[in-house]
């Protein structure tokens, strides 16, 4: 165990936001409040006001004083969104010669050292895990004493070296749910139809893999599920849209927004001519549109869209309790990792069985993890490629289990804002 170094820690939250994210944050404080009767090694915790961007900026506000109450923490463990505020700031290399890169790195170490942050936290997913370890490279290179923790959070569910990601749990709950009542919805009617959900999921499908959740509680799944994992073709599309409805005349299909053909073009259009965001991402719209237009000109019969778009990574009203439990678990060992000396890795989990469902909290060297995709692997994916198998659910259902007790006021659930 290395020794604790003494001073402030801040944390910081990155990407897109989640249901969960916040309760990430809640176990990091919880983490320092509960050090700072034992040794004191950290004696404030701030909060970087949109991540990377408001800390260059020295926008911050100090958490540990702010939110030292068990009230305070409860809420915003069931509040969705990030309460910092988030951003999508790349990084330059830490070593690429630029004297306008240097210029960045020496900034943002000058306000470190400034505030005496020793330990730095920061919750997000594959992109924010860069900007831990091109952090942690130049805090080892120019000699400054500080621990750097990344701590996952992502709906998509694809970070390398987890088991799984603090927000997917919330997200699938959402889906499935959801998916399930449009499945409720659509069979009222015996008229022909399709509808088309459109998920979450640019490079994997984990959430679009939980829409058909429901098929181990109840038998309810949507009759063709299609994730970025598989090569999406339509002439295959159609041939299983025709089996389907010589079987009963109402279906409904789920698929990931990042479906693409064999040449490997979006079965979406991208916005613009190649928009992106700062990660090289492109912006992705019209997966289940795109669909809807050739099922509709090949069939002739009625067909509908759905984009869940930003409420399946929003919807604090329907957070999984197991989800938020480990999400602030995780945020909590992140403190304990730091004081003992873990830097430039992330907090993961390590299942130990499905049933009963068992985890542990780990650390891995974030080297391995910034930038990497964890694909939904071949055993989840039934043998057509359009729906998912029964060790899939195995997978998914212990991180949807339980309901959260929301407070309410006049009708609606409370949010904190900070």
């Amino acid at each position: 165990m290395k020794k604790m170094l003494q001073g402030n820690a801040i944390v910081g939250q990155s990407g897109g936001p989640t249901a969960a994210i916040n309760a990430t944050l809640s176990g990091v404080i919880r983490g320092v409040l509960s050090q700072s009767g034992q040794n004191g090694a950290i004696q404030c915790l701030y909060g970087m006001r949109n991540g990377l961007e408001g800390l260059l900026e020295r926008r911050t506000v100090c958490l540990s004083e702010l939110l030292a109450t068990e009230d305070s923490l409860r809420l915003l463990e069931q509040t969705p969104a990030a309460a910092l505020g988030s951003c999508r700031k790349k990084l330059p290399a830490p070593d690429s010669g630029k004297p306008e890169d240097q210029a960045i790195y020496t900034k943002l170490f000058d306000i470190l050292r400034e505030m005496n942050i020793r330990y730095f936290f920061y919750i997000g997913g594959n992109d924010s895990m860069d900007t831990v370890e091109k952090m942690s490279r130049y805090a080892e290179r120019v000699g400054y004493e500080i621990r750097i923790v990344g701590v996952p959070k992502t709906i998509d569910n694809d970070l390398p070296e987890t088991d799984h990601t603090p927000g997917y749990g919330s997200a699938a709950k959402y889906v499935a749910t959801v998916t399930r009542e449009i499945i409720r919805d659509c069979a009222v009617y015996t008229t022909k139809a399709v509808t088309i959900v459109e998920i979450m999921g640019r490079g994997a499908g984990w959430l679009a893999a939980a829409s058909a959740a429901g098929q181990a509680v109840g038998g309810e799944a949507p009759d063709l599920v299609y994730l970025p994992e598989r090569t999406f073709d339509m002439e295959r599309f159609f041939a299983s849209i025709e089996k389907k409805f010589a079987e009963k005349p109402n279906l409904v299909v789920a698929v990931s927004e990042g479906l693409r053909f064999a040449d490997g073009r979006y079965v979406s259009k991208v916005t613009g001519s190649s928009e992106a965001d700062a990660f090289g991402h492109q912006y992705l719209a019209g997966t289940a549109k795109a669909l809807e237009v050739a099922v509709k000109w090949h069939f002739g019969c009625k067909v509908r869209s759905i984009e869940l778009n930003l409420p399946q990574r929003c919807g604090g009203h329907i957070l999984s309790l197991a989800d938020r439990k480990e999400s602030v678990a995780i945020g909590k060992a992140a403190v304990e990792a730091a004081l003992a000396g873990v830097s430039g890795e992330m907090m993961v989990f390590e299942r130990l069985s499905d049933q009963p469902y068992s985890y542990r909290i780990g650390h891995r060297d974030v080297s391995r993890i910034a930038n990497g995709i964890r694909s939904v692997p071949d055993e989840y994916i039934n043998e057509g490629g359009d729906g998912i198998t029964d060790a899939c659910c195995a997978y998914i259902l212990p991180l949807i289990a339980g309901e959260c007790d929301i407070l309410w006021k006049d009708g609606m659930p409370e949010h904190l804002i900070l």
